[in-house]
């Protein structure tokens, strides 16, 4: 009997394991070369269906050496544009051009190709698909109890991150042997065949050099080279499933969220028990007769089955939000929110009605909200996010209540100051926190407590680093700022320029006076000098140098007047600490593009936020 198979009964192996049961002993098998190539394109790209063909394929010839069967490869292999069209049928054609060539028995488990290759009078014999118990997984070997994720990579020990919530160690595994790329290889291809075959497990991506998978409660991570050096394996799982019940201020933040639609952002480090915080709020909202959904890349939450899980719609969250502006869920859980398109997201279906909740990775409560500033017009944030829930070490240390009111800034006297202002109260106290409003057509975020911990005020040195800011546009030289009240503020000049910064009948100082609602009183350094000396009130420190970043290929230069070669010093953003650098041999400073710190500073510049270099104390 003639035999030609598809690609689906080679992948399972189906026709070795019927020579070797006797059933197709002394039959010739014919071999497409369409399944050939389509075989080996998968394992290129790093499919295990790819490999176990391959296998097949190699079992086959060795049973033809046998002399148990024969096997010949016919047939036109698979081009390019074909391969690209399979999920259109066009290998499939060609595997059943050559069954009809031959007067072959077709052997398919793809029901569809057994029905088109029926219809076309082939004798067709369909096999059902087979279900495998693949079991535990070898890395689940390293997990226990207290196991948050396993990290496992070629030529390094097993290594895992344990502990209770809250104080995770990273440490090894227990076991002193380093691991080989056979068994990183062996541990991979058993996920990948897993997350294929098993009802409660998925691929969730599969890009050359990196897979992601869902295996039951599990997400994990497969890196191979080039996307790696070498390969590698991360396995994370939740350690806990907590309530509502477990976490501070739960009975406001359950009232709270069931009172009307919310926009919630949960904000927290890494690790701090964000996402399990968001599956608690996740099953109250839905076991309180709520329509929930979550959007999530990859899908790992743990929540219950009456919450639908979706990820990326042909590759975008975008077209994931529009599907659900159609099934007008009561709330989603948005995990996470990190990238710009992210906040768009979140907040085009804020604003469309849906009740959101957020994750976002912020290593203070405000910094959740900053996010915000300039993705999405300032005064609309309240109507986004209304609550803010700053979690740290699994438990909930911070709640924001988020509003806008029009007054004068705090800290700020003039009637003609008043102005939409966000107010960000603690939610447990009332008292307000932050308020965040356009200040000289920047956006500031001012601390409300500065005032009762130190001498100078968030306000004060929001002030003092506007008055620098304006006056060096008219100054060549140093600048140097006190502010002696709510708007007062003496500025210390070199003596030459002082007629530069006053201008022609006091028409500069008195614009700049007039834009910052502040009176200003133009002094020397020199006089400065001998106030500081003598116990005067000014600020005995040298003030902070605004400077204009130079953005070329590879570096950020921040450029510095005088002799600081050698001087450690902060780097700030309109007052806001960026980070601490060392001056080097030229007087200014370097950041490499690429960095972390290159992108925090070149967002900064793309906000137009002034950059201030001051001495590190």
């Amino acid at each position: 009997m003639n035999i030609v198979p598809d690609t689906s009964v080679v992948v399972d192996g189906r026709i070795s394991q019927r020579v070797e049961d006797g059933e197709y002993e002394g039959d010739t098998v014919y071999v497409p070369e369409a399944v050939v190539g389509e075989v080996e394109a998968q394992a290129n790209s790093g499919r295990q269906t790819g490999w176990d063909a391959l296998e097949e394929l190699q079992r086959l010839v060795e049973l033809a050496d046998e002399g148990r069967i024969e096997v010949k490869y016919v047939g036109e292999r698979a081009g390019e544009e074909d391969i690209k069209r399979a999920s259109a049928g066009a290998i499939d054609a060609i595997i059943r051009d050559v069954a009809m060539a031959h007067d072959a028995r077709f052997l398919t488990s793809d029901i569809v190709q057994a029905e088109v290759a029926k219809g076309k009078g082939i004798d067709v014999e369909y096999l059902e698909p087979l279900e495998r118990e693949l079991g535990e997984l070898g890395l689940e070997q390293y997990f226990d109890e207290q196991t948050m994720s396993v990290h496992l990579k070629e030529g390094m020990v097993p290594m895992v991150k344990r502990g209770e919530v809250g104080e995770i160690e990273y440490q090894p595994a227990g076991d002193d042997e380093e691991l080989d790329a056979d068994t990183i290889e062996e541990y991979a291809n058993e996920v990948i065949a897993t997350a294929k075959r098993e009802d409660d497990a998925f691929v969730e991506l599969s890009e050359e050099g990196m897979t992601i998978a869902q295996v039951r409660d599990m997400r994990i991570a497969v890196s191979t080279p080039p996307f790696s050096e070498s390969a590698e394996i991360t396995a994370v799982r939740p350690i806990v499933k907590t309530t509502m019940d477990d976490y501070e201020h739960a009975d406001e933040l359950r009232e709270r969220l069931l009172e009307r639609d919310r926009g919630v952002l949960i904000a927290g480090a890494p690790g701090a028990g964000k996402s399990t915080f968001a599956q608690a709020v996740a099953e109250f909202l839905a076991d309180h007769g709520n329509v929930v959904k979550t959007m999530e890349k990859p899908r790992d939450l743990q929540v219950g089955e009456e919450v639908t899980q979706y990820t990326e719609l042909g590759g975008e969250m975008s077209k994931t939000a529009d599907s659900l502006l159609m099934v007008r869920p009561d709330y989603t859980i948005y995990d996470e929110v990190r990238k710009t398109d992210d906040f768009e997201v979140f907040a085009d279906m804020r604003l469309a009605g849906v009740g959101m909740v957020g994750v976002v990775h912020a290593t203070r409560p405000i910094d959740a909200l900053q996010r915000l500033v300039g993705r999405v017009e300032l005064g609309m944030i309240p109507q986004i996010v209304d609550t803010v829930v700053y979690i740290e070490e699994g438990d909930v240390e911070t709640v924001y209540d988020v509003k806008t009111e029009v007054k004068v800034p705090e800290g700020l006297m003039e009637e003609d100051l008043a102005r939409p202002v966000i107010q960000v109260r603690d939610f447990a106290t009332g008292t307000p926190a932050y308020e965040i409003y356009t200040f000289n057509r920047q956006v500031v975020t001012v601390p409300l407590d500065d005032a009762q911990e130190s001498p100078e005020s968030g306000v004060d040195k929001l002030a003092k680093q506007e008055v620098e800011r304006e006056v060096q546009a008219a100054t060549r030289g140093p600048v140097e700022v006190d502010i002696r009240g709510p708007n007062e503020a003496v500025v210390y000049v070199s003596e030459d320029e002082i007629s530069h910064v006053i201008g022609k009948g006091g028409g500069r100082i008195s614009d700049i006076e007039d834009r910052l609602g502040i009176s200003i009183d133009v002094r020397t350094l020199d006089e400065r000098t001998t106030e500081t000396a003598g116990g005067g009130g000014g600020d005995a420190q040298a003030a902070g140098q605004v400077v204009t970043p130079e953005v070329t290929s590879r570096h950020i230069i921040l450029p510095l007047s005088g002799d600081r070669a050698g001087e450690t010093v902060e780097v700030q953003a309109d007052g806001e600490y960026l980070f601490t650098a060392t001056v080097g041999r030229g007087g200014d400073i370097q950041v490499s593009r690429g960095s972390a710190i290159a992108e925090e500073l070149e967002r900064a510049i793309d906000r137009e936020r002034t950059i201030t270099v001051v001495p590190n104390e």
